[in-house]
């Protein structure tokens, strides 16, 4: 019997994803600052607590290392934890065991020992949360070896990748945006899962890749409809996972259009896109450019306060439509 489909935020699809995996694997349980009865930073967890108790969904105190480290023990002693950070930005205070411990262990250990944790991170701008509340930094974390990382775009990733995060057997670094919450999509009911390390055509076009992720996705998506009306045909890729990353899908689109805009949030330096773009150019996909790659990221500064300054810090629609159309006469 087909799944029925109904439509859930991405808020909701993400606490349904933990309620099936809590419901179906006694093993999996909650840690996060004030996930219990406040319902989470974000209210993702919502009532969580009161279906599964305060056992299995548990209010750590503000020690993200602290919290972290609990986490990853359990992990290894064959649990599995999820982890949610306030604010991505805090994953600065647990770098050693995401980084030393996690990530490492099981390298260090001769595969003698998994470590099936995942770690939810609310990122990006957009909120007014200002510099130290609103940074995406899923490529620190995508540098590192033994790490997954992913950014579910929609309310159906959203759900089918944490389920696939959480039966991973190594460590899951989920980037939330946090302007998607509240963005609503078709998401069946029940258990599946959507792959990690696959990218998703979410438009095909002729004439210029769009690589984006997260929360750019939809930008792209928004700036390809107005393109359209101009004889610009884009293909847009939603990249879904940083680490391990999907080239086939990327270069066989470069191959298909000639042109690539990478567009991300993060810092445009070292950021996702100079990934894709030095990919590409190690690939075969380089002798089709007809034009050189383009990245659009992050301004270099903090993220302001003012909404303003906020907004002009990370691209936006009309900043993508003014790349493409440079990039689609074949200059810069």
């Amino acid at each position: 019997m087909d799944q029925a489909v109904r439509e859930l935020s991405y808020a909701q699809a993400i606490q349904e994803a933990m309620a099936i995996a809590m419901e179906t694997d006694e093993r999996v349980f909650l840690m996060g600052e004030d996930i219990g009865v406040y319902g989470g930073a974000f209210q993702v967890t919502g009532d969580l607590v009161e279906r599964f108790g305060a056992d299995r969904v548990i209010d750590t105190p503000i020690s993200e290392l602290g919290g972290a480290g609990v986490a990853v023990g359990a992990a290894v002693t064959g649990l599995r934890p999820i982890f949610e950070f306030q604010f991505s930005d805090f994953a600065t205070l647990a770098m050693e065991q995401i980084v030393n411990q996690a990530a490492k262990m099981r390298y260090m250990l001769g595969g003698a020992v998994s470590v099936p944790v995942v770690m939810r991170f609310p990122a990006g701008s957009g909120t007014g949360a200002a510099a130290q509340h609103s940074q995406s930094l899923e490529a620190w974390l995508g540098h590192v070896p033994g790490l997954k990382v992913i950014q579910p775009a929609t309310p159906y990733d959203a759900k089918g990748m944490l389920l696939a995060a959480v039966a991973d057997p190594d460590p899951v670094m989920i980037f939330e945006h946090k302007l998607l919450y509240k963005t609503k999509g078709p998401v069946p009911e029940g258990y599946y899962t959507v792959p990690i390390g696959k990218a998703a055509i979410r438009r095909e076009g002729r004439d210029l890749t769009i690589v984006a992720t997260s929360i750019m996705v939809h930008k792209a998506l928004e700036a390809a409809k107005t393109l359209e009306a101009e004889g610009i045909d884009v293909e847009v890729v939603d990249l879904r996972t940083i680490r391990p990353m999907d080239k086939e899908t990327v270069i066989e689109s470069v191959k298909k259009t000639s042109r690539l805009l990478c567009v991300y949030e993060g810092v445009k330096t070292l950021g996702v896109g100079a990934e894709v773009s030095a990919m590409i150019a190690e690939s075969e996909a380089f002798d089709f450019l007809d034009a050189p790659i383009v990245r659009l990221g992050g301004a270099e500064t903090p993220i302001p306060y003012n909404p303003d300054l906020e907004k002009a810090t990370v691209p936006q629609v009309p900043d993508i439509l003014a790349a493409a159309r440079s990039l689609a006469m074949g200059s810069r």
